[in-house]
């Protein structure tokens, strides 16, 4: 089953030719989306980076998160990639763990599976204060609105979904900010689809 990484690029000049680099050979496509990045991320890809299966898309003005995403679903839909996974450019989510995100999508377990930071105390400890009283309230907005209890972590953005859950929702009606993530969720509860967490850690800079 073909896997494509889609990575959101916005002033990740620092990190994302590393996050390309460590994408393992289970990936078959590779889709940069230049998010009017103002140091030139997509630029520093098309220069730098030797890699075949990368693919740089640059928007002429920024979307936000959720747009740069959106756009590099619709590539791999076009190119009719089965699973697409979302990695950040920043250097905080591990390439090696594709795989793993990947698994209850590529097994047919689940339509859409999401890392979760929260398994474990330790990598709980390690995050930043503000980061998970933030994340606490998002993630009770998220299972209020989606309806999906079992999801600890649902404003992770490391996740996996197949192309069927993709098709079945209106990709441009996904809102464009940060509640990216959770607006997805929501759409892909009115289509019923299933939805897994799968454990993960996170670095935080």
């Amino acid at each position: 089953m073909s896997i494509g990484v889609v990575i959101p690029s916005y002033k990740v000049t620092d990190h994302i030719l590393s996050v390309i680099h460590s994408i393992g050979p289970e990936v078959e496509k590779i889709y940069v989306i230049d998010d009017a990045c103002p140091d030139g991320s997509g630029a520093l890809v098309q220069k730098s980076s030797k890699d075949r299966r990368v693919q740089v898309l640059f928007h002429e003005q920024n979307q936000g998160v959720g747009g740069a995403v959106v756009t590099g679903y619709k590539a791999a839909l076009k190119d009719k990639v089965e699973v697409i996974v979302k990695v950040d450019g920043d250097g905080q989510m591990d390439p090696a763990l594709i795989s793993t995100i990947a698994r209850p999508v590529v097994e047919g377990y689940a339509d859409y599976s999401k890392g979760n930071r929260f398994d474990s105390l330790e990598n709980l400890f390690s995050m930043p204060k503000t980061r998970i009283f933030g994340n606490a309230v998002l993630s009770l907005w998220s299972k209020l609105s989606s309806g999906y209890w079992n999801i600890t972590d649902p404003t992770n953005g490391f996740t996996a979904i197949h192309r069927k859950a993709l098709e079945a929702i209106q990709l441009d009606k996904l809102r464009k900010t940060y509640f990216f993530e959770s607006d997805l969720l929501f759409r892909l509860s009115i289509v019923n689809a299933v939805v897994m967490d799968v454990p993960m850690i996170s670095v935080y800079g």
